[in-house]
């Protein structure tokens, strides 16, 4: 059989014709799908979906900043925490800056407030190119500590330590227990000075570090001392001295 030449260019015309009209339908949406184009996301985005089935190109939440770590000061460590971050050729001083605080016993519940934006302060403080380390001392599980230093709750002590056998700077303030912020702390301890902060004399009794009691070595037996004390009731103590009264008649 021969085959003209006009009938070899009518056959592809002739197997088009006989292509079903879904094929035609089918090959004109994917060609409608594949002009919506997806640009990869970047390392900062994910994809989610969105309207329409596509997905769509999100930013990834940042991480939360982490606050500064509080040490808990103790009767047995406080003085070996203190001094773990000086260095022996120190010639500048780390700073710290130490909470005294209580519960119902020693603070009789007011330090609640004053914990909270110390919390809020630490992680200001970590946002800080320079801050003082940070040191929380709780007089309910604490009481001979507190004692020793003869620390009242609700306040700060702001220390400047050096190594050994320098001295060391102790300042104190109290702010106010019941409208205290974390900006308010972190505030008080950037403007630290001699009028708003009291300085404990280095050479005075009750200095935790340079004191006469703690030079003598007796601040610790005197705290027990002062916690007994204050462990007796108050009624004890009037029938203890009752009966030594009369024992002296």
């Amino acid at each position: 059989m021969r085959f003209s030449s006009a009938t070899m260019l009518a056959l592809p015309l002739l197997a088009a014709a006989a292509e079903s009209p879904f094929q035609q339908y089918k090959a004109k949406f994917q060609n409608f799908l594949g002009s919506f184009g997806a640009t990869a996301p970047s390392e900062d985005t994910n994809q989610v979906p969105i309207a329409g089935g596509n997905t769509g190109a999100v930013k990834k939440p940042k991480k939360a900043a982490e606050p500064k770590s509080i040490e808990t000061l103790t009767l047995a460590g406080w003085k070996d925490a203190v001094y773990a971050p000086v260095k022996a050729e120190a010639t500048q001083p780390e700073e710290w800056l130490v909470l005294i605080s209580g519960r119902n016993k020693t603070c009789f519940g007011h330090c609640d407030k004053v914990e909270a934006a110390y919390r809020d302060a630490s992680l200001k403080f970590a946002q800080l190119p320079e801050s003082p380390h940070l040191g929380y001392v709780n007089c309910d599980d604490e009481p001979v500590l507190c004692n020793s230093w003869s620390a009242s709750t609700g306040v700060f002590w702001a220390l400047d330590v050096l190594p050994p056998p320098a001295q060391t700077e102790i300042f104190v303030k109290r702010l106010n227990l019941t409208t205290v912020t974390g900006q308010e702390i972190v505030d008080a301890y950037i403007t630290r000075n001699g009028e708003t902060w009291r300085k404990l004399e280095n050479g005075g009794w009750f200095h935790p570090i340079d004191g006469k009691l703690a030079q003598y070595g007796v601040a610790v037996p005197i705290g027990y001392l002062f916690w007994a004390l204050n462990a007796v009731p108050s009624w004890a103590m009037m029938l203890f001295v009752s009966f030594f009264s009369r024992s002296l008649m």
